[in-house]
């Protein structure tokens, strides 16, 4: 079965961007997989990572989209805050980037979602205007 960890909070420690998910997960045991996709229904980002031989998900919502705006504005990866360890998340903003240019004006995400995306991250996509 695949587990979904839902992203719960974010603080910037050090200047890094550190994301947290909630209390009972604290324990749990993920390798970056460094892939992000879309729940385009729920409007979440998903950050895929290795848990016990199988894939698992850190699920960003609309309510982290404005801390992962200011990650790809950085051009950094962020962490994720597991008990005691802090694991960075490989290629996420990399990954992030991308999918946000492939979202926009792109209805085949649906278009609440898409316009939520460029409501969302208007900023890196008016910057990259030719």
């Amino acid at each position: 079965m695949r587990n979904v960890y839902k992203v719960e909070n974010y603080v910037d420690v050090h200047n890094k961007l550190t994301f947290s998910v909630n209390e009972e997960a604290s324990t749990i045991q993920i390798i970056p997989a460094g892939q992000v996709i879309v729940d385009s229904d729920h409007h979440d980002f998903i950050y895929i990572v290795e848990e016990d031989g199988a894939f698992s998900y850190l699920s960003f919502g609309v309510d982290m989209w404005p801390a992962l705006l200011e990650m790809v504005q950085r051009g950094e990866n962020p962490y994720l805050s597991v008990g005691e360890n802090t694991i960075e998340l490989l290629h996420f903003y990399e990954e992030l980037e991308a999918l946000i240019y492939n979202i926009e004006g792109n209805d085949n995400y649906g278009e609440s979602f898409v316009t939520a995306v460029e409501a969302t991250f208007q900023a890196i996509l008016t910057n990259n205007e030719v």
